[in-house]
């Protein structure tokens, strides 16, 4: 599933896998009861080991059943990553569980074979029935687990389907246990008596084997090792995101499982030049990448500002202004006898003070010359910024300045229409812009001389204006 699942497709996911965990519920409580009945009634040792066999795997398959009911429960304050690893922490349970029965059927077929406690064994059609029986439902719900398994990345299923995969060879054994504990009766052949024990011997090793590559599964999941399906895909990953345009270096790949979700976290380095909106593109591709190994993943991508190759001294300055959150412009960088020698422009806030602004510019150059120790020399010039807004005298002010450029417009008949009038303060000094609509068919060189007058009229009636911008529109097209 993709983060971009509708919620249709998420239902549907839910629906199938909470199927698939109860078909194999009901199967398994059908195959256990004919097993250890069957059992019972025959005597045979083989046949209750694989009813207690399938009775673990009965109460695994409920404990699979209920923890993917709450595995598929959406994140929230108490589980930030969601409840995945109760499917880890179900199969956790199922090892137990298994070995604890390998230890009962080993014990059980100690004693028959070498003390001969209750060995005795009644013929009947039955055992080798519920067996046929058996392993022909276990191939079906096996099957259908582990598709369903596969396609939702579900541990706990897959460790279902794993289960029953060993029953059927598990169950083939006590089958033939069976026949060659009652041909041994027949003919009177007394080592072929003990093929039912012996058989039990093999299905406690196939349950072990199954436990032994459950634990290590559940154990690696829940102590968040590296998943082995990723590992191989490590290297190829790491190529990938290396040959991201503006990946400089990969620094780490971390990744881990919780049930059917995969988180990763990866460091790179980028250049510490670089825009938040180009960063952010990088990121981007990063997560995407990432994505189309581990798809569905959850990934988090840490960026290093790492200084590059290609960087220029221009570059290297602005970094270190930008290090300590400052605005620079107007940087110009001259080179005498082998040294450096900078010249910028800092931006402070309006309200700070002369000694404070001084202290940063010192500061800055300070960092500069130690981060770039060919430069003998830097003079900053200290600029202020507005920090505050324009108060309603100074709104009235503008509103002013308009009146008095629409009256020395109105000196000018070919001027039809002042509009937009803009008044703007940078620095102290005061700019006007406006649109001015003229008649289409005035000659440039007209629009152009009416224009000139209007600006010097405007500037003897407002002396405090330092420029004034004059947009000239055809009357038919006066709006743009």
């Amino acid at each position: 599933m993709t983060p971009t699942a509708t919620p249709e497709e998420i239902e549907h996911k839910h629906t199938a896998k909470r199927s698939a965990a109860l078909v194999s519920v009901l199967a398994a409580l059908v195959i256990t009861a004919l097993k250890i009945l069957t059992g019972v009634l025959t005597g045979s040792l083989g046949m209750l080991s694989e009813g207690a066999h399938s009775s673990i795997d009965l109460v695994a398959s409920a404990i699979t059943f209920f923890s993917i009911r709450v595995s598929d429960r959406p994140a929230d304050e108490s589980h930030n990553y969601g409840h995945g690893k109760i499917e880890s922490l179900a199969a956790f349970v199922e090892t137990v569980l298994m070995l604890g029965s390998c230890v009962w059927i080993l014990t059980e077929a100690v004693r028959r074979i070498f003390f001969h406690e209750r060995f005795s064994l009644t013929f009947s059609i039955w055992p080798f029935a519920v067996l046929l029986l058996s392993i022909t439902v276990d191939f079906t719900r096996s099957r259908n687990l582990h598709s369903v398994a596969q396609q939702y990345n579900s541990e706990a299923l897959e460790a279902d389907a794993i289960h029953f995969s060993t029953d059927i060879w598990s169950s083939l054994a006590v089958l033939f246990g069976l026949a060659a504990t009652f041909l041994g009766a027949r003919m009177n052949i007394p080592a072929l008596e003990l093929a039912d024990p012996i058989a039990a011997i093999v299905v406690s090793g196939v349950i072990l084997r199954v436990t032994w590559k459950l634990a290590r599964r559940t154990i690696d999941t829940l102590t968040d090792a590296t998943p082995s399906e990723t590992r191989a895909q490590t290297s190829d990953l790491v190529r990938e995101l290396a040959a991201i345009d503006g990946v400089l270096s990969v620094d780490r790949v971390r990744t881990r499982r919780s049930g059917p979700s995969y988180f990763a976290d990866v460091t790179l380095g980028m250049p510490r030049n670089l825009t938040f909106q180009r960063s952010e593109q990088i990121t981007m591709a990063a997560t995407a990448a990432v994505q189309r190994h581990l798809p569905g993943a959850d990934v988090v991508v840490h960026s290093i500002p790492t200084a590059s190759v290609a960087e220029s001294v221009h570059d290297r300055i602005r970094a270190v202004a930008a290090r300590s959150n400052l605005v620079i412009h107007d940087v110009s960088v001259q080179e005498y006898d082998g040294t450096l020698h900078v010249e910028q422009h800092l931006e402070v806030d309006e309200r700070m003070s002369l000694r404070d602004a001084h202290a940063l510019a010192t500061q800055l150059e300070s960092e500069m010359r130690r981060e770039i120790p060919a430069i003998a020399s830097v003079l900053t010039h200290i600029e202020s910024e507005p920090a505050t807004i324009e108060r309603p005298a100074s709104l009235e002010r503008d509103r002013q300045l308009e009146v008095r450029l629409r009256r020395a417009a109105s000196g000018f008949p070919e001027i039809l229409d002042i509009h937009e009038v803009m008044v703007s303060r940078m620095h102290e000094r005061i700019q006007v812009s406006c649109h001015c609509t003229l008649p289409d068919d005035l000659p440039m060189a007209e629009v152009h001389a009416v224009i000139t007058a209007l600006e010097n009229a405007f500037k003897l009636d407002a002396p405090e204006v330092s420029r004034l911008l004059i947009h000239p529109e055809p009357a038919t097209d006066n709006r743009r």
